[in-house]
């Protein structure tokens, strides 16, 4: 098993309900030891013009699977709260699945990037993840809260 954190967020109506189903999605699938921290509202970025707020809230857990099955499993998911297969991350969604940590993997290929590559550059992955697991570390070493804490003031 290892341990993992997937980012749960959307914008649009529904979305509360879609994150919490999707938690129980991936309790049945196989991980193990789920755990949320409290939904956080932020605003867009870079999205279209006129997209709403979004919900964000971090999944920590652990799975005995694969990258790429837990990729897949998210994908899965994120249909079956009605997200089309093929969709542009500029518009709005009623929910989105995002691998951001897989124990210390470091990978690259044309389907994953493990850690997520703009997680660290986002308060929107970073807040809700730090009201979780503030001390879990990225592969360099660096924690949540330290990440956190080099972002820029609001």
């Amino acid at each position: 098993m290892v341990e993992i954190v997937v980012m749960l967020g959307g914008d649009l109506p529904g979305t509360p309900a879609a994150m919490a189903a999707a938690v129980e999605k991936f309790r049945a699938a196989g991980v193990r030891n789920p755990r949320t921290g409290p939904p956080f509202r932020s605003a867009p970025e870079d999205c279209v013009p006129g997209t709403p707020d979004f919900w964000d809230m971090a999944l920590h857990g652990e799975w005995g699977g694969t990258p790429d099955e837990l990729l897949a499993l998210c994908q899965r998911i994120e249909r079956e709260a009605g997200r089309p297969a093929l969709h542009s991350s500029r518009e709005a969604r009623i929910l989105d699945c995002d691998i951001i940590l897989f124990g210390r993997l470091v990978l690259e290929t044309p389907r994953l990037t493990i850690p997520h590559p703009r997680a660290r550059r986002r308060r929107f992955v970073l807040e809700p993840l730090a009201a979780l697991a503030p001390r879990l570390r990225f592969p360099d070493g660096t924690t949540v809260a330290e990440a956190l804490a080099q972002l820029p003031s609001v």
